[in-house]
């Protein structure tokens, strides 16, 4: 356990004062505890926890992309309800949100410890629980507040403020499962981590009592970065971890693999098992390029004697620096994101005014409204509706979505219920397209450019803090 005098170290990133620890210690037992913990200043300095960040910038940006997506993209989601063909409705929470840190992974490879040690938790009244068996059964939500607390499941998907509301579709069971910690941690001011529960390969998925895999993808589709993480023992690959890396296809660019607990190891051992997890994950991850690997020990104890302490530290380094870039680029990330999104609800709008007009122009009087409406969703190619959509749009082929889609899209919402785009324009709120369009093309890339304009530093600054050197390279392997 931390020595009451080592915790202010350890815990540097909390705000305010509060007991951490009530334990006693005496000088024999806080030396020995001093012996056996690691260094943590590396963290808070790569972190930059220290430096003050301008949040008056921050929040004005966030209210100007909250409006540009009120006004200009969410009205085309309700007119031609693309919540429905996607499941993905944006809330005011999710735009507003901090970056999303999930780490997944097997049982007892040190998840939960990895997040004790980041925050500085280990050995306080608020550290998650950890241990040699299967020990998180819920998703753990640790985020920033005030004070400290426990946020239930059902109150985190109530609270319309934050972006959990959609895990309510989920059920109770889940929601029972769910659990919010809240602290106040600069590190939190600017991240929020989720833990998961570890993957079982002996237990059936449908022993969870909720779809477990339903919720990974949840999480997944808004996560920032992805820690998969292993250790040395478990190294398998059985049908839900299987299952895993199947819903991450697509996000490779957000993953990261760590191998953990690599001090257990000798040298020659270490090189093995990283060449079995290689081989392990080959089938799962098809990338041309393979995905970063951090090889290292994440909890607040010293390495193992007689192991590679350099290159352990180096890598967590590494790590940190990836897990910074993300905090500090998290407001491009989320305009590039509503983007994305406003360029998916165009394409959609543009297939269902196709599908509107097609329909129109193969009614007549005596036609079944049923049977057209079968005809064209069965075959859309027959009437050239999404070539159509290439063909006088710069939409790409790569972004159109599954047609098959469009038949459940259309057993549910009549085809008659639609207006074509044309109609959807009003004399002073303008047309929805343009709006949308204006959007994409102007509005959010001026946006993005006065983010990043913002960030280039001045001649004094670069006086100050060398800007001119040569940036260090954070993928090379030293």
């Amino acid at each position: 356990m931390a020595r009451c005098g080592s915790l202010g170290k350890i815990s540097s990133g909390f705000e305010g004062s509060f007991n951490l620890c009530p334990f006693g210690f005496s000088a024999e037992e806080e030396a020995v505890l001093e012996s056996i913990l690691r260094d943590r200043s590396h963290i808070e300095e790569t972190l930059r926890l220290a430096a003050d960040e301008k949040a008056g910038d921050y929040a004005a940006a966030l209210q100007r992309l909250r409006k540009i997506y009120h006004n200009s993209i969410r009205p085309m989601e309700q007119a031609y309800k693309y919540n429905e063909l996607r499941q993905h409705e944006i809330s005011d929470g999710e735009i507003t949100s901090k970056p999303m840190v999930l780490f997944l992974g097997p049982w007892s490879v040190g998840k939960s410890s990895m997040v004790n040690y980041l925050l500085g938790l280990q050995d306080t009244p608020y550290q998650l629980y950890t241990g040699a068996e299967p020990t998180t059964s819920e998703f753990t939500v640790i985020m920033h507040g005030e004070k400290i607390r426990t946020v239930e499941g059902i109150v985190m998907a109530a609270d319309s403020s934050r972006s959990f509301s959609p895990l309510e579709k989920f059920g109770q069971n889940f929601l029972e499962k769910l659990v919010g910690i809240e602290m106040p941690h600069k590190l939190l001011e600017r991240v929020t981590f989720v833990d998961t529960p570890g993957i079982i390969e002996n237990r059936k998925q449908q022993e969870r009592g909720y779809p477990f895999n339903d919720v990974c993808q949840w999480f997944i589709d808004r996560a920032d970065l992805i820690f998969v993480v292993f250790d040395p023992t478990k190294l398998d690959v059985g049908l839900e971890l299987e299952m895993l890396f199947r819903q991450l296809k697509g996000r490779e660019s957000q993953i990261r693999i760590i191998l953990n607990k690599a001090d257990s190891l000798a040298t020659q051992d270490l090189m093995r098992v990283y060449g079995a997890l290689f081989w392990s994950l080959a089938p799962l991850i098809n990338v041309t390029e393979p995905p970063r690997v951090y090889v290292s020990s994440f909890w607040p104890y010293d390495y193992a004697p007689d192991t590679n302490r350099d290159l352990f530290k180096r890598e967590e380094i590494s790590l940190l620096e990836d897990l910074n870039q993300v905090i500090e680029n998290r407001l491009e990330n989320k305009i590039a994101f509503i983007r994305q999104h406003g360029i998916r609800v165009r394409i959609h709008a543009l297939l269902v005014d196709r599908y509107v007009q097609t329909f129109k122009e193969k009614m007549s009087f005596f036609s079944d409204p049923e049977l057209v409406l079968k005809e064209i969703v069965d075959d859309p190619d027959k009437f050239y509706i999404f070539k159509s959509i290439l063909a006088k749009t710069n939409v790409s082929k790569f972004d159109l979505p599954n047609r098959d889609a469009y038949r459940d899209f259309f057993g549910i919402n009549p085809v008659s219920s639609f207006k074509q785009l044309s109609a959807q324009c009003s004399y002073m709120g303008g047309c929805l397209l343009e709006k949308i369009e204006r959007a994409i093309t102007h509005e959010l890339p001026s946006l993005l450019g006065s983010i990043n304009s913002s960030k280039n530093p001045t001649l004094s600054s670069c006086e100050a803090t060398g800007c001119g050197e040569k940036p260090k390279n954070r993928y090379r392997r030293n």
